[in-house]
């Protein structure tokens, strides 16, 4: 569906070239101070135009519709809008009968039986986590941990001073490729999460999934922990915190990534998550024709990013405040 948490509630509409899209929240402290001003340092990191983002740029700029007086949230619902203005649907008439290889044009069509808007990815179009990035503002203002992402590697490149001149390749082949966020939580306080299907990397998980483009994640010494010893990756304890409610045991390292048993330890939550690259590509692709039953070659036009990853940290935060903001409500 289309909303996410339990007392910290997020539900998203719009579509990619309707009229607007949007974000409403329930489970809102009262009393957090909240201006349209808050939310710019977080969507200008999300915002295109650097080099291998797409050329489409829009205002961005936050309505806030219901759940804030005199600058303060008041506990009710909290609405956001965001205006689309920048649009150019033409671009996108031909994918009903020819859908984009690695897109949802199919599976929506097949989903909502051929009535899917398919102008800009419609629902599914990456425009819809700026609601969430919104989110996130409103989410980390609740939180006392410090979320902080940023991209590791793209295209497989770890060295960052290389990566103008590869993002120059790729636009001139007018193709795409991923890249590798990594993101940190400090001062999480221990003893969040449930065993089994609410623990806190499920969650986390299933937040950070839904973030169109994600096609991996991984926690604290993630995947190679199955080529080590359980020497080699288990946490001993070497401290206690006795300062807080409960004493905190603080494990020597941190291969869980802050988690044990689905419940936080009070060491940072650590994960890396794994983005693939952007679907719509300039590089011409062989393809079927639903309506001519026919093999086609594709050339998508439009405006794409050639690197989706580019712009992905400050979601992951926003996903991540998001989960754990619903969970310390829990408490």
């Amino acid at each position: 569906m289309n909303s996410f948490g339990r007392k910290f509630r997020v539900s998203i509409f719009g579509e990619s070239h309707g009229e607007a899209i949007g974000v409403v929240l329930d489970g809102v402290q009262p009393g957090i101070a909240l201006t349209k001003e808050d939310f710019t340092e977080d969507i200008l990191r999300r915002k295109s135009g650097p080099k291998g983002t797409t050329p489409r740029t829009e205002t961005d700029e936050p309505i806030i519709l219901s759940g804030v007086y005199n600058g303060f949230t008041t506990g009710a619902p909290l609405a956001i809008l965001f205006q689309n203005r920048n649009t150019r649907s033409g671009d996108y008439s031909l994918f009903n009968a020819i859908p984009r290889p690695g897109h949802a044009d199919y599976t929506a069509n097949l989903k909502w039986l051929d009535f899917n808007d398919p102008r800009g990815g419609g629902h599914f179009s990456g425009r819809l986590t700026l609601p969430i990035v919104a989110a996130g503002v409103v989410a980390k203002k609740m939180l006392a941990c410090r979320i902080k992402a940023d991209l590791k590697e793209i295209g497989g490149e770890t060295d960052k001073s290389k990566w103008d001149a590869l993002l120059d390749k790729i636009l001139h082949e007018k193709d795409s490729i991923g890249g590798i966020v990594e993101c940190r939580v400090e001062n999480v306080p221990g003893g969040l999460g449930e065993p089994f299907f609410d623990s806190v990397e499920s969650l986390i998980s299933h937040a950070i999934f839904s973030i169109p483009a994600v096609r991996g994640i991984e926690f604290g010494d993630g995947f190679s922990s199955s080529r080590m010893r359980g020497s080699e990756h288990n946490d001993p304890f070497d401290s206690i915190d006795t300062g807080g409610l409960h004493p905190t045991a603080h494990p020597s390292k941190n291969g869980a990534g802050g988690i044990n048993g689905g419940i936080t330890n009070g060491n940072p939550i650590v994960f890396r998550v794994a983005f693939k690259p952007t679907s719509s590509i300039g590089k011409p692709q062989r393809t079927f024709n639903f309506k001519t039953g026919e093999m086609t070659t594709l050339e998508i036009p439009g405006r794409h990013d050639a690197c989706i990853a580019l712009r992905t940290p400050v979601i992951v935060e926003a996903m991540t405040a998001i989960v754990l903001a619903d969970l310390t409500q829990l408490l």
